[in-house]
């Protein structure tokens, strides 16, 4: 039985998948979140957060060019440190990956499908689940074209919220002057490194990309060119929602609502209310999509590297997708999704992302005289340095009880990471 995955992702199909990953759910509820950090300049931390996801996205494409496999994160770990460390970046990664899609299970069965149809919750996870394993099963690149067009409806709902947002503007129905307000008990620089923490992870998607490697035709001249690109275009994109937003809307409002973008909508006027419903359902399931694909594909490559058990190497004849780790992942995430709500599902995602984010930067300087692929991207010795100061910086910003939670699954990890040293040992130890 084959285990090579089929390189069927060109670079559009490989930029749809990172700015699909990156114009996620959270995009739809996050500049509320910002606007009541730092007030009115909503464009401020939203301009910050680019710049320091650039600095870790630039790490990344430095060693997915140097080291095309699908294991992503785990892979360079175990490069640079040895396989413990591996073990346990992949296993932050997988959990954050299962864990994030059982949140968006749960949310696609929620509020935005309650303003459409009234579904009981169970069937609705199980279903959904069932549908994006099937699509994952069947291959990357009809999973990749889906995305397309989900992405095109999130991209195009959102060019209309700043559309209509440009239109109140115009007609004298807003207030720019709040774009320079910066409403905070503190000093405005606290103010703004806490909305920065917010927005920071309106960037992240940029990640999972790199799980893609065996399966993108020529990944020293798309990774670039798709990672940069989509980064660059989603960062133009939230900035002209900030501004829009909080132009259109007045901060307290802003700030109190769940769903900010609709405010925008009712403010214009004019277009239906349960479109955004609709859009924000595509945006859920896209980014649910796009999730389960990094996390099995993860799942493989582990495997690959003796880091799980090597079932989840199992790849379906003809189609050449790992179903073994699609099927895996999609029940993990199914057993979350039926025991948990979507906080608490998401709370940890941020701690675990930050500890994955350290080991790659780490491992860029690690690797930094080891020639991988000819050709491949190099980024200034300063970045990877720079990107450190960023995710240590944002440690210092997570709650304690999200510290606690966290911890227990980086335990848990640390675990996985021991039996699979000591593991790796003996059986060295038997070899003559």
């Amino acid at each position: 039985m084959s285990t090579t995955l089929k390189r069927a992702a060109s670079t559009s199909l490989l930029y749809f998948f990172v700015l699909g990953d990156i114009l996620g759910a959270g995009v739809y509820v996050l500049i509320g979140s910002v606007a009541a950090e730092v007030g009115g300049a909503v464009w401020l931390p939203l301009l910050t957060a680019l710049f320091l996801a650039a600095l870790t996205a630039a790490a990344y494409v430095e060693l997915v060019t140097k080291y095309p496999r699908a294991g992503g994160s785990a892979h360079y770990a175990t490069r640079a440190f040895g396989p413990a460390a591996g073990s346990l970046v992949g296993f932050c990664m997988v959990a954050g990956g299962v864990v994030s899609v059982g949140a968006l299970a749960r949310a696609f069965a929620g509020d935005y499908l309650d303003a459409l149809v009234r579904l009981p919750v169970v069937p609705v996870v199980v279903v959904f689940l069932a549908a994006l394993a099937a699509l994952n099963i069947r291959g990357v690149k009809e999973s990749l074209r889906a995305n397309t067009v989900a992405t095109l409806i999130e991209v195009g709902g959102l060019v209309l919220v700043i559309v209509l947002g440009a239109w109140v503007v115009l007609r004298g129905d807003a207030d720019p002057s709040r774009l320079t307000q910066v409403e905070t008990g503190g000093s405005a620089v606290s103010a703004v490194l806490a909305g920065t923490v917010l927005a920071y992870y309106s960037f992240v998607g940029f990640e999972t990309s790199v799980n893609l490697a065996e399966e993108v035709r020529d990944p020293r001249r798309s990774y670039p060119r798709a990672l940069f690109g989509a980064l660059a275009t989603a960062g133009v994109v939230y900035l002209l929602l900030g501004l829009v937003t909080s132009a259109v809307v007045p901060t307290d409002r802003l700030a109190a609502s769940d769903g900010p973008l609709l405010e925008v909508v009712r403010a214009a006027g004019g277009v239906p209310q349960w479109l955004f419903g609709v859009i924000a359902l595509v945006a859920v399931a896209n980014g649910a999509l796009l999730t389960g694909i990094m996390s099995s594909r993860l799942a493989y490559g582990m495997a690959g590297e003796g880091l799980l058990p090597t079932a989840l190497t199992r790849v379906l004849p003809g189609r050449r997708t790992p179903w073994v780790a699609v099927l895996v992942t999609s029940a993990a995430s199914l057993v979350l999704a039926l025991t948990g709500e979507v906080a608490e599902l998401a709370e940890t995602l941020v701690l675990l992302l930050l500890v994955v984010f350290t080991a790659v930067n780490a491992a860029v300087l690690k690797l930094r005289e080891d020639e991988g692929e000819p050709g491949h991207f190099r980024v200034p010795v300063v970045v990877p340095w720079l990107a450190l100061g960023s995710c240590l910086l944002l440690f210092t910003q997570v709650d304690g009880a999200v510290w606690l939670r966290g911890l227990l699954l980086i335990g848990l990890g640390a675990v996985l990471a021991a039996a699979n040293l000591v593991r790796r040992r003996k059986a060295a130890s038997r070899t003559p």
